[in-house]
């Protein structure tokens, strides 16, 4: 093959599978921005490595190998961090919502969808080679051998990696591997979401929310209770807002101006989980980070 075939190649084979590459990376690191960067480091080391690929494997299956083998990588060369205590959705800032519009529609149905909040919160639970090992296999399906040619192992050390996984996910996440995916957005959501973007005050909020409601914005404490989230929701503050949608679930996009400024700056990502007409979790993930994961500016001109 020519330098111009290996070229031409690679960049086919890569644009192909970016967007599912992206949700794998996204499950690994549990965010988007961290996602963005193993995907670029896994096209890089793609590359370099391109002449070395034999076609024994499909193309997918060795970008997804290189792309694991990276995020082992990252998670080496990190700060050691403390193993979680509770829901991480309450403390963790590694988690982030996945935009629905960055899912790759002509993906299997697993792959499309295994992108569910409870399950990437789970998943914080695992050491890094735990969570490569259970997503290879239990996500996208790839065999013990598979694996352990991936990550360079012995078949019994991934499988007992699985196992203890799974283990591990019993405790936290749905045992029916149907619940892991998203769920479907309905009309009724959409018109939750409208009715959530266009509250102003307490009472407003207050006609949206479940009596249990939880609201959690790591790393500030959750919020608990209809009356206490319909309070903090209900805070006069100068908001502007722009509905979408992530993991499955309505989300409404924040930016706040402070008086006396003329820009709106990118705040925080709200996704809702609803349930019989009534919004029983909000999900805030502050940041200007997570509403760049939109494809959104990070400010927006008060006057616009």
């Amino acid at each position: 093959m020519t330098s111009s075939g290996d070229e031409a190649w690679f960049r086919d084979a890569f644009e192909q599978h970016r967007r599912a590459l992206h949700a794998h990376c996204y499950r690994l690191a549990g965010n988007v921005p961290d996602a963005d960067d193993l995907v670029q480091e896994t096209f890089l080391r793609g590359w370099r490595s391109r002449t070395q690929f034999e076609g024994r494997a499909s193309t997918r299956t060795w970008l997804y190998r290189i792309a694991t083998n990276v995020y082992l990588d990252h998670r080496k060369a990190a700060a050691r961090r403390s193993v979680p205590v509770g829901d991480p959705m309450e403390w963790c800032t590694d988690i982030g919502p996945y935009p629905d519009a960055l899912l790759d529609p002509s993906s299997d149905l697993a792959a499309r969808e295994t992108v569910e909040l409870a399950l990437i919160a789970a998943l914080m639970y695992l050491p890094p080679r735990q969570r490569a090992a259970f997503v290879l296999r239990d996500v996208s399906g790839w065999t013990p051998v598979e694996i352990a040619d991936a990550l360079d192992l012995a078949v019994p050390a991934v499988n007992s990696l699985i196992q203890r996984a799974r283990k591990t996910l019993r405790h936290y996440a749905p045992t029916d591997s149907r619940q892991w995916r998203r769920p479907a957005l309905t009309a009724e959501d959409e018109d939750i979401l409208r009715r959530y973007a266009a509250a102003t005050d307490p009472a407003d909020f207050r006609e949206l929310l479940a009596a249990e409601v939880r609201i959690t914005m790591p790393p500030d404490p959750p919020v608990f209770g209809r009356d206490a989230a319909a309070a903090f929701l209900g805070r006069p503050m100068d908001w502007r807002t722009v509905p979408s949608a992530a993991n499955g679930r309505p989300a409404l996009i924040c930016y706040l101006r402070h008086p006396g400024t003329d820009r709106y700056e990118a705040l925080v990502v709200d996704v809702l989980t609803i349930e019989n007409g009534k919004i029983t979790k909000t999900n805030a993930f502050t940041g200007p980070h997570h509403i760049a994961a939109f494809g959104l500016p990070t400010t927006l001109d008060a006057a616009g």
